[in-house]
């Protein structure tokens, strides 16, 4: 079953219909991944917004996660949030192919997929690093960013 959960009240800075991916801003693993969004994602199918940015804050609260302690990518679509594997993997059912194949790996059991995400979430900056401070990047759309 996937991990995610449903809230009743509209996520702050977001349309209705819209989804957010919150990433940590200083994790030079987690720019890879977001710059990987900005190439692949023609269709701009997620919006983006580092955690340590007023609205990541604002959206973690809302998905229910302390903001200082965000060790997952976590994706809300709509009114339900997605963490860790579950996350990875329908974001990538968004993109094209081949990319969206990479999603059929959730076949494999929550508590294995998650384990193995844990396992580089919580060692991401001793094996790719740190930013000293939060890496702006370039948008391939102004509205790509979520603006504080």
């Amino acid at each position: 079953m996937a991990e995610s959960s449903k809230k009743t009240s509209h996520p702050p800075y977001l349309k209705p219909g819209e989804r957010v991916v919150i990433y940590d801003g200083q994790c030079k693993l987690c720019n890879g991944w977001v710059n990987f969004l900005l190439r692949h994602d023609k269709r701009h199918s997620v919006r983006l917004s580092p955690v340590q940015s007023e609205a990541g804050k604002a959206l973690s609260t809302w998905a229910g996660m302390s903001p200082e302690n965000v060790n997952t990518i976590v994706l809300i679509d709509n009114e339900n949030v997605y963490k860790r594997s579950d996350a990875i993997f329908r974001v990538m059912s968004f993109l094209p192919q081949p990319w969206r194949a990479v999603s059929a790996l959730r076949v494999f059991p929550l508590k294995f997929r998650d384990a193995c995400y844990n396992l580089i979430a919580l060692n991401r900056y001793k094996i790719f690093g740190k930013y000293d401070s939060v890496k702006h990047l370039e948008a391939d759309h102004s509205d790509r960013f979520i603006k504080d």
